[in-house]
């Protein structure tokens, strides 16, 4: 793939993913890591890692909307940012030690997942 085709697509999923995760709040890593992992052949542990760094801009422009607008509540996001922060530090653990097709599968799974309750629940 080209150099500038492959800046293209980064840039346009970039604002898809940046869209999806400011307007549902949240979501943007689904396709941003299939974006990096299948698209660009990024490895995928590479791909998930990278995904969240570059999710985290598009994080602080929403919550400083979110939070101009008054759409949170103190209480809850204080809570759940604690199991947030807790979830991520273990994340960040197994992703370092599982192998890439692990990886790979229980991303599928969730996906999977996500999908189904969506269509049907």
């Amino acid at each position: 793939m080209g150099k500038i085709k492959e800046k293209f697509l980064l840039v346009l999923g970039g604002a898809a993913v940046g869209l999806t995760g400011g307007f549902f709040g949240g979501g943007g890593g689904m396709l941003c890591v299939p974006l990096l992992d299948k698209f660009l052949k990024v490895e995928t542990k590479r791909a998930h890692a990278t995904a969240m760094l570059a999710i985290m801009p598009m994080s602080i422009a929403a919550v400083v909307t979110y939070f101009l607008k008054g759409h949170f509540e103190l209480w809850d996001t204080l809570t759940t940012g604690l199991g947030v922060l807790a979830g991520g530090l273990v994340g960040a653990l197994l992703l370092k030690k599982l192998n890439s097709f692990v990886v790979a599968v229980i991303f599928a799974v969730l996906m999977l997942g996500a999908g189904v309750r969506l269509t049907f629940f």
